[in-house]
């Protein structure tokens, strides 16, 4: 049908990470609510210092850390994933988290101050909390007896946006690179929900892609648009095909 389909798909890796600190049984620790946001100033201290943005509070992380520090309290033991509990990335997406890339620092010991400072010297702890590519955070500091167990969440957030404001953002970055919009809006959605051909008016090229990411066009998009060939365009977002933890938009460009 003189259509070119195009599918492009961003696959996040899952990073766990557990490091295990010996309890001293003499040190008083301090409230978690107050606990957790040390733990977020020292990282975000420690980020500013490399050239960093800060990590932003995300209570959705938040709640999912909170229920695993209590199962690793409740067990008296670090682990990501205890029999019977979902791993970590279902736990976050179930709490209400989007993300695109996920990861995890777990440890226990006797002071709020001591646990950021035995992550920050471990190199694969020390790799989450200073990773350039996670922007959120949630964490969560359960106490039992002496003990303090922590859990830090972080992610790299995917907005929730409308189908509207998907659209709005890809539209955006298309006039930008000259093409006119066409205000075929629904059949665009609707082509975006095909695996291939399209609704409407027939266009010169279709492009769908799925990609957590929509301040900016695929490369493949780009390479298209850069031919000169077209003059304008119609986008359409629908819902992402599949079941994945990890949050993706789905969108459809049809040039003309």
């Amino acid at each position: 049908m003189g259509t070119t389909l195009r599918c492009f798909t961003i696959f996040a890796a899952i990073l766990l990470l557990a490091l295990v600190l010996t309890p001293t049984l003499n040190a008083r620790p301090p409230q978690s609510s107050v606990a957790d946001q040390t733990l977020l100033n020292a990282a975000n201290r420690d980020r500013a210092a490399a050239g960093l943005l800060a990590l932003q509070w995300d209570p959705a992380l938040a709640a999912a850390a909170r229920q695993h520090a209590l199962c690793m309290a409740r067990a008296n033991q670090l682990s990501h994933q205890f029999p019977g509990e979902p791993p970590m990335q279902d736990r976050a997406r179930q709490a209400g988290a989007r993300f695109s890339l996920i990861a995890e620092n777990v440890a226990q010991g006797p002071s709020v101050t001591g646990l950021h400072t035995q992550w920050m010297n471990s190199a694969p702890h020390r790799a989450n909390l200073l990773d350039p590519d996670l922007n959120a955070v949630g964490i969560s500091v359960v106490q039992s007896g002496n003990t303090l167990f922590a859990v830090e969440d972080f992610s790299t957030a995917v907005p929730s946006l409308t189908l509207e404001e998907q659209e709005q953002q890809v539209a955006s970055q298309l006039a930008a690179h000259g093409l006119r919009a066409v205000n075929e809006t629904a059949d665009a959605r609707k082509t975006c929900e095909l695996d291939r051909g399209w609704v409407g008016p027939k266009p010169a090229t279709v492009l769908r892609y799925e990609m957590s990411d929509l301040s900016r066009l695929p490369d493949e998009v780009e390479q298209k648009i850069a031919s000169g060939k077209f003059h304008s365009a119609t986008t359409g977002a629908c819902r992402a095909s599949g079941s994945s933890e990890f949050a993706r938009f789905r969108v459809a460009i049809l040039l003309f």
